[in-house]
């Protein structure tokens, strides 16, 4: 049976926090729905209310470009090991970017993962759980280094360049404010 919040609770904090992979939903109005995994040690629950993530340099940037357009967004958080339990975290989220403000004050937070590209805020306004039964059973094995590697062997500046060529723009078009 699922059961709302109008924030999360101590217990649904420590469980995001022990998950290794969560889903990231976005959606610009005329553009195609987006559903990114995200890993590496890249969120944090920062209170009740707010969750960030460091959102590292990939082959798209649909996030960045629908947040610019629509802020809403979605989290999802499957239990794969021994919690059976789903957690959809809804709210409003926002592109921090190398350079603003809040830049500063976030980015210690994360590892130094290379290729860096925004911190994604989200406030929180509602949080499901439902009872992930259906969802299988599943070991952790460890990070793939590969987007670390590849972003490390790329450098500061070939990160720059391949953002310009590739993340400007969502595969719908959309600006990306990222270069």
């Amino acid at each position: 049976m699922a059961k709302f919040y109008e924030a999360l609770t101590p217990e649904l904090m420590a469980f995001i926090r022990k998950q290794h992979l969560f889903f990231v939903a976005t959606a610009a109005p005329a553009a195609r729905i987006n559903l990114s995994p995200k890993g590496l040690d890249s969120l944090r629950v920062l209170d009740d209310h707010t969750l960030a993530y460091l959102d590292l340099t990939g082959s798209s940037a649909e996030t960045a470009a629908h947040l610019r357009a629509d802020p809403r967004m979605t989290m999802m958080f499957c239990g794969f090991a021994a919690d059976a339990l789903l957690l959809r975290v809804y709210g409003q989220g926002e592109g921090i970017l190398p350079g603003e403000p809040r830049w500063a004050a976030l980015r210690p937070l994360f590892p130094q993962h290379p290729g860096a590209r925004q911190i994604v805020v989200m406030e929180v306004e509602s949080a499901q759980t439902s009872c992930g039964a259906g969802v299988p059973l599943m070991g952790y094995a460890g990070e793939r280094g590969t987007l670390t590697e590849w972003a490390r062997k790329k450098g500061e500046d070939g990160m720059a360049e391949y953002r310009r060529e590739k993340n400007a723009r969502s595969i719908d078009g959309l600006p990306t404010g990222l270069v």
